[in-house]
């Protein structure tokens, strides 16, 4: 009903924009993919269903493709997502090792026989996936940059529907989290802060999608929270409530930005303004994407910047890179374009050249043989020797028809049948 709903409005919120039919495509490709997801039966349709929609979410944070900060901001939240997918993928391995099923209601019925070790370790790896989709602390910071998006889709994606789908997780795996009492910590830890974290940054916002972003993310907390302390009925009545609420405020935030002429100037809200450290925190939203720069995004670009170095100056070298005349696969291919007139990038001939040190290994091999055949064999080859080679072969010629005549031949088969027996 909510994906009709928002449909229906972006008929007339989106028919001026150039990728129209676009949008369509991948929402309804979304559509699809969350019905995938609710309805399997086991973690791989699941699983598929949960990557289709982290799909449609990144083409349509980066729809306006022309802008770099929207296509830089949808990897960003693509990045961070697959962290939680790995968190999916293991869990899922963890549940057919220990109870070996992938089934939800296989998983589910079995959590009884499972030891506490074995609940805490897949409920955990469930839990991680559950908190990169929704939203939750160390995660947050990439539901801010996914307002990039346009408005229906942030409705559909972060405010109704897609946001939802961890708390969904957590509550389908309801019996295997209450065998593992570390892992219902876990969650209402998580939640608890993630819902402080938000209401404190949700205090300095001053635009609408922020200020509802941030409020979505603590509500999601405070799920969370109800699922760690057991309150499972009432989470699911809380994220049914809240999607539709969410999604209501989402699409009506352009039509009251339109009549209050823009963004209206938010006063500093009294309870930290007169904590200078904390006002400096909120506004920075506790410097969560700075950190996140500092400790995985630099190392690894570092990492990345040394193997390609080491990839260029070492692996290419012993390997061998391939030749750069016209994009040539072998140096035959550059020896028939040469043949046929083509002219090349270089004027080196490198056919027959090795390239790599195996290519290298092979080329000094091949001119240690001639020297040796120019050196040795071809110089001990006088004339008289090819005179006795011709006539050495004429007597084979000779020999070879006198043993074709009929009478040897038949003195031949009389031989072997004599050995025979």
């Amino acid at each position: 009903i909510l994906l009709f709903i928002i449909m229906h409005f972006s008929i007339d919120y989106m028919h001026k924009e150039p990728g129209f039919h676009r949008f369509f495509f991948i929402l309804s490709l979304f559509a699809s993919a969350m019905l995938l997801l609710v309805l399997s039966a086991n973690a791989a349709g699941t699983f598929f269903g949960w990557e289709i929609a982290g799909l449609c979410s990144y083409l349509l944070i980066a729809f306006a493709y022309n802008r770099p900060v929207a296509t830089t901001n949808a990897t960003r939240v693509f990045v961070t997502n697959r962290i939680g997918d790995a968190g999916f993928i293991l869990g899922t391995g963890l549940s057919y090792a220990w109870a070996d099923s992938i089934n939800w209601n296989t998983l589910t019925a079995a959590s009884t026989e499972l030891t506490t070790s074995e609940a805490t370790g897949i409920s955990l790896c469930f839990a991680i996936a559950a908190f990169a989709k929704s939203a939750q602390l160390p995660f947050t910071p990439w539901l801010a940059r996914a307002m990039e998006g346009p408005t229906p889709s942030s409705a559909v994606f972060y405010g109704a529907v897609m946001i939802h789908a961890g708390v969904y997780l957590v509550c389908l795996l309801e019996p295997v989290f209450e065998q593992a009492p570390f892992s219902m910590a876990v969650l209402a830890i998580v939640g608890c802060t993630t819902a402080i974290y938000s209401f404190i940054v949700g205090l300095t916002q001053t635009d609408v999608k922020s200020s509802l972003v941030f409020a979505t993310s603590g509500q999601l907390g405070l799920m969370f929270l109800e699922c760690g302390l057991g309150f499972w009925q009432l989470a699911s009545w809380h994220l049914c409530a809240h999607a539709v609420v969410r999604g209501y405020l989402f699409l009506t935030a352009p039509s009251l930005l339109h009549h209050v002429h823009d963004n209206p100037v938010k006063p500093v809200a009294p309870a930290i303004a007169g904590l200078r450290w904390a006002y400096i925190a909120s506004l920075q939203r506790f410097w969560l994407d700075q950190m996140a720069d500092w400790t995985l995004v630099r190392p690894i670009r570092r990492l990345a910047h040394d193997l390609a170095y080491f990839d260029d100056h070492v692996v290419d070298r012993i390997m061998g890179a391939p030749a750069p005349a016209i994009r040539t696969i072998s140096s035959l291919a550059q020896l028939e374009e040469k043949m046929i007139g083509a002219r090349l990038d270089n004027e080196v001939d490198e056919f027959a050249l090795g390239s790599g040190l195996a290519g290298k290994l092979t080329e000094w091999f091949a001119a240690i043989m001639h020297w040796f055949e120019g050196h040795f064999v071809l110089r001990g080859i006088g004339k008289n020797a090819v005179n006795y080679g011709r006539k050495l072969g004429r007597a084979a010629n000779k020999f070879e028809q006198l043993i074709l005549r009929p009478r040897y031949l038949v003195l031949f088969v009389f031989i072997t049948l004599l050995v025979a027996f």
